[in-house]
């Protein structure tokens, strides 16, 4: 029985380490028959092109740094090296400085390091888009990372900023890419044990939340269901969705208390 993605390339960019959702989504992508690529960039890329090697076929790593005009510039010819074209990418990146936007420290955050959270977790979802856009002639999809920006949560300040500007871009990337056959959509997960998810303080009190509210319950060590999420929005299923954002929470998101 072939799977949801059989035929299909992806980009998985930003992928760091196997405990994060872009592995996870990597290795659910393969799995469903995905010819897959993944990125990173700078001292992260020796640890992902080790980690690659745990997936279940070793994909080509490439080197991407989202907030590098030569680098966007570039990475056609670098897809090209392995495949003719995508179906499909995926952005898992995001930062914030921990030690001056997070854990409490809206107010002080310098708007230095704002910016460059804000290009480096929302712009840049524009930026993958656009440097892969000469690669999805048919169409494609664009899948994001989100975490619930429409209510302001503990410790998480500028990141939540950050994250409501993605979710924003996200939508008008639907407007303008929709015409070209290029579905553009957002997952919400609940908070899971990532290493971004360690950098923030009191992120362990978000996970508390999801504990007890969330109808579903809810694994925070298990990457797998909001993985399959991605690759459902990767693939034909959802043909006339764009400028969506699926919640894989547990059903959190949908409780008043």
């Amino acid at each position: 029985m072939s799977g949801i993605l059989e035929g299909k390339t992806i980009l998985v960019a930003g992928v760091t380490m196997d405990s994060s959702i872009g592995f996870a989504t990597a290795k659910v992508a393969q799995e469903q028959g995905a010819t897959v690529l993944i990125s990173n960039f700078g001292r992260a890329l020796g640890i992902t092109r080790r980690i690659a090697k745990r997936l279940p076929t070793e994909p080509p790593v490439l080197e991407l740094d989202v907030t590098d005009a030569d680098h966007l510039a570039g990475l056609a010819d670098q897809v090209r090296e392995h495949t003719d074209h995508l179906d499909g990418v995926v952005h898992s990146i995001a930062y914030g400085n921990p030690e001056t936007l997070l854990g409490g420290r809206f107010l002080e955050g310098p708007w230095e390091d704002v910016a460059q959270a804000v290009q480096v977790s929302a712009y840049s979802l524009k930026s993958l888009a656009m440097a892969c856009k000469p690669l999805m002639g048919a169409g494609g999809s664009v899948v994001g990372l989100t975490f619930d920006a429409t209510v302001a949560w503990p410790a998480y300040d500028w990141m939540g900023v950050a994250k409501a500007g993605l979710e924003s871009t996200s939508r008008y990337l639907a407007r303008d890419l929709g015409p070209e056959g290029i579905r553009v959509n957002l997952v919400s997960a609940g908070p899971l044990k990532t290493l971004a998810a360690k950098a923030i303080p009191g992120f362990s009190d978000l996970e508390d939340l999801w504990s007890s509210r969330a109808p579903l319950g809810w694994d925070n060590t298990d990457h797998v269901p909001t993985a399959k999420a991605v690759c459902a929005l990767l693939s034909d299923l959802f043909p006339a969705t764009s400028g969506e954002i699926v919640h894989v929470d547990g059903g959190f998101h949908a409780m008043g208390a």
